[in-house]
């Protein structure tokens, strides 16, 4: 009796990783999935493997969806932008479930991000605060890509431009700029009667001279180290 149980029990020990290596396509992992799902939200990591293998299981197990865990994955895949996560696990999701209202806000979300309508995408957020303020780490994640996709365009940004696109104004802007002076290499000069102008650190994309064939992008990760101030 004691052996028999052995292997479960050597099942519990495994990571969900490792169950998604082993046995992707076992309907049995779907709960374990869901909690890791959960996992992610609360210790703010992320797993883009391990939820698309969720995606597809739903889709050979729909009567066992769950719409919300459905919804926190693609909130978790817009903060995963530029990388092309949303529509990897849009793909997997049935259309009748795009349909539903939480599903077309976020879709909105991410068209208003990909074509850089950073104000639009603040507006339609604000209006949906229970579906992205659900994930810890979401207005951080958007403000980071949004100074991505910035710094990748515009060699001086006016501060005006720079608060629309990352949400912030007045005192809090004044304090997240002193910290990228001192830590990002930021320039910050005088523009146009009042306003400030934001000199951004050179890179191939707003200095074109500066490419490089073997040049990748602003990794991402860097911008990210600049937000400690507001979480």
């Amino acid at each position: 009796m004691g052996r028999e149980r052995e292997p479960q029990q050597q099942q519990v020990a495994y990571t969900v990783e490792q169950l998604v290596a082993v046995n992707p396509y076992n309907p049995d992992i779907l709960p374990d999935l869901e909690n890791y799902v959960n996992e992610q939200v609360s210790s703010q990591s992320y797993s883009l493997d391990a939820n698309l293998c969720l995606l597809r299981l739903y889709q050979f197990e729909p009567d066992r969806m769950s719409t919300q865990i459905v919804a926190r994955i693609l909130v978790k895949a817009l903060m995963a932008l530029p990388a092309p996560d949303f529509s990897l696990c849009l793909f997997l999701i049935p259309e009748r479930v795009q349909m539903e209202e939480q599903f077309k806000t976020l879709i909105v979300l991410s068209h208003y991000l990909e074509t850089g309508r950073f104000s639009q995408f603040w507006a339609e957020a604000a209006k949906s605060r229970h579906l992205v303020e659900a994930v810890p780490g979401f207005e951080q994640a958007i403000q980071a890509y949004a100074i991505h996709m910035l710094s990748l365009t515009y060699q001086n940004v006016p501060r005006s431009v720079l608060a629309e696109a990352i949400n912030i104004e007045g005192l809090s802007l004044d304090k997240f700029l002193e910290h990228q002076v001192v830590n990002s290499g930021w320039i910050i000069e005088k523009g146009h009667g009042k306003g400030q102008l934001i000199v951004l650190p050179s890179n191939e994309f707003n200095h074109p001279e500066l490419k490089k064939n073997t040049a990748d992008t602003v990794p991402l990760e860097h911008i990210t180290r600049i937000f400690p101030i507001l979480g």
